[in-house]
């Protein structure tokens, strides 16, 4: 290929106007979502096919596997990795369910915390391609139906949801706690059942059960793979998703209609169930109940060639001690009561004091763990300057803390900065045994105990502000079409501008005129409130349309006589 050629193709790729191919898969995406809320499997089935047939969607999955994956540098057992611009467009041209899919490469990675390894298959770059295809298009027909409290691998949701829900279940009442795991579950899921559980049409079909059998190339051995989805794939975890759905509702189903009368009040026996991906919990007032769940459980496994794993599923409560633990351990949160008196004592919603109040903190296991890997990390860097000390550290105790910030941490997030302040001085006095502690002090910290390097600054866990999260509502789903509700919780949305959906996220969804939230249907305008001459820049306000016409006329301000502060 000519320098001239490779060239437009760079160009090419770049002139791609990815909001307008974002929207239109979208505008499909949320077709097909309300086509399988109504059960139309005729009209999701033609919906997508056009989708896979379209090339927007085939940009978006190439998009999606060379570009945003983080794994898009691992190559398969074709050696292809890090496609270039001039390379991509061909992979969009050939994109075809048709192509046999060929085995995936398996390397061993390590389980965080233990010595034991887990196995990651690794397609090839034109299998993730075309695995990413199939996903835009199987993923809404199933967001409109999983189950409201399935949490793992979906849109819009996340392990804090999962927490939320979780401390919603549990702050008004002590309960009995399945806390279940299954055994292996993507290595052992029935290829049979899951194939029939899609009921989709022959050709995607074929092309999942082929993805299914394609084998393990581990090393120079070739192995067949019966059951299972590779962990790896693209569409692996939405698989796992499907096989899994209808668990909640089958332990409820068991229980629905069900009453009893307590203390002249009459209770509903309905036991909760929260799942993300392969973990999930059953909660109950009733340990009877709570046993019941798990024999009902193990028994709906069975269809999906799954069962509970015995050394990670007990029976907990969430305020009494059971075999000497109180509470359980859920996504690396631990989730507890603790009797407490009147001035901290959690409330029914009629203002009755509970006696107890319900806390989710970081694991302990989870800070062991974060504890070792920093200490691991500052003694591997010994010899390093400390700006790149700095630079190591900032983003993994960022990640840590944006983690656990939505729970009660603050107490965690000290003593953690007191150990991290330990391991700090200890590596400044191995790096200069000669010198004095006061001049050891001066050299790498300023006044306040202040980790810094030329303006280079150290995060503190401490420094993380702690911010409830806000459950998702129900059975949402970004498909729904509701811009105005996904645009303020995430500060993005296919055919929202940016900015817009910056202010959404920013108000809150709301208007600040009214103080209502926005709507679908609703009219929004944004209000220039002011015009800052200094650094040439509006700033804006959502409103509703007819709150609008309320506001004044926007301002002009000028600098400070100091000049502009576009350099603060």
């Amino acid at each position: 290929m000519s320098t001239q050629t490779e060239m437009a193709g760079v160009q090419e790729w770049r002139d791609i106007d990815w909001p307008k191919v974002e929207s239109s898969v979208h505008t499909l995406q949320r077709r097909i979502y309300r086509a399988s809320q109504k059960g139309d499997k005729e009209l999701v089935h033609r919906l997508q096919r056009l989708l896979m047939s379209s090339r927007s969607a085939k940009l978006l999955a190439v998009r999606k596997v060379t570009q945003d994956n983080q794994g898009k540098k691992n190559a398969g057992i074709d050696g292809v990795s890090c496609l270039e611009p001039e390379e991509r467009l061909p992979l969009v041209e050939s994109l075809s369910l048709d192509a046999k899919p060929k085995p995936v490469r398996r390397v061993w990675i390590p389980k965080p915390g233990t010595d034991e390894k887990r196995p990651l298959g690794i397609p090839t770059m034109f299998d993730r391609a075309m695995q990413a295809l199939v996903k835009l298009a199987l993923e809404p027909e199933w967001e409109a139906q999983f189950e409201p409290n399935s949490y793992g691998f979906r849109p819009g949701r996340s392990c804090q949801d999962a927490i939320d829900a979780l401390f919603l279940a549990t702050r008004t009442m002590p309960k009995h706690v399945l806390d279940a795991d299954i055994a292996k579950c993507f290595d052992r899921i029935n290829h049979e059942a899951l194939l029939n559980k899609l009921q989709t049409f022959p050709l995607m079909r074929r092309a999942i059960k082929a993805w299914l059998g394609a084998g393990v190339l581990d090393g120079d051995t070739l192995f067949p793979t019966t059951e299972g989805t590779p962990q790896g794939g693209v569409i692996s975890p939405l698989l796992a998703n499907i096989a899994l759905h209808g668990l909640e509702r089958e332990i409820e189903a068991h229980f629905t209609g069900y009453k009893r009368v307590e203390n002249n009040a009459l209770a509903l026996w309905k036991p909760s169930v929260v799942r993300y991906a392969d973990d999930f919990v059953v909660l109950h007032r009733d340990e009877g109940v709570v046993r019941e769940c798990q024999a009902i459980a193990q028994e709906w496994l069975k269809g999906m060639g799954l069962e509970l794993k015995p050394s990670k599923t007990r029976i907990a409560h969430t305020l009494n001690e059971v075999d000497g633990i109180v509470g359980f351990d859920f996504l690396g949160f631990t989730v507890r009561q603790f009797p407490v008196g009147k001035y901290h004592s959690g409330k029914t919603s009629r203002g009755q004091l509970l006696g107890f109040a319900t806390i989710i903190k970081p694991s302990q296991k989870k800070v062991k763990l974060h504890k070792k890997r920093l200490a691991d990390l500052i003694k591997h860097m010994r010899s390093f300057p400390q700006k790149k000390l700095i630079e190591t550290l900032n983003p993994i105790i960022k990640g840590w803390c944006n983690y656990y910030r939505a729970v009660c941490s603050a107490a965690t997030f000290q003593s953690l900065d007191n150990y991290l302040y330990k391991l700090l001085w200890l590596w400044a006095k191995w790096r200069h045994k000669t010198k004095g502690l006061r001049w050891v002090a001066s050299k790498y910290w300023r006044p306040g105990w202040i980790f810094e390097f030329k303006g280079l600054t150290l995060r503190k866990h401490g420094e993380t502000k702690i911010v409830r999260h806000v459950k998702v509502k129900g059975e949402r789903s970004p498909y729904d079409g509701d811009w105005t509700y996904w645009a303020s919780r995430q500060a993005q949305y296919p055919g929202v501008t940016l900015w817009m959906a910056s202010l959404l996220k920013k108000q809150q969804g709301k208007c600040l005129e009214c103080g209502l939230t926005f709507m679908p249907d609703d009219l929004i305008e944004a209000h220039h409130v002011y015009h800052d001459l200094g650094k040439k820049k509006w700033h804006l306000e959502l409103l509703h349309r007819h709150c609008h016409d309320k506001r004044p006329a926007p301002e002009f301000r000028l600098p400070p006589k100091g000049g502009s502060d576009d350099k603060a």
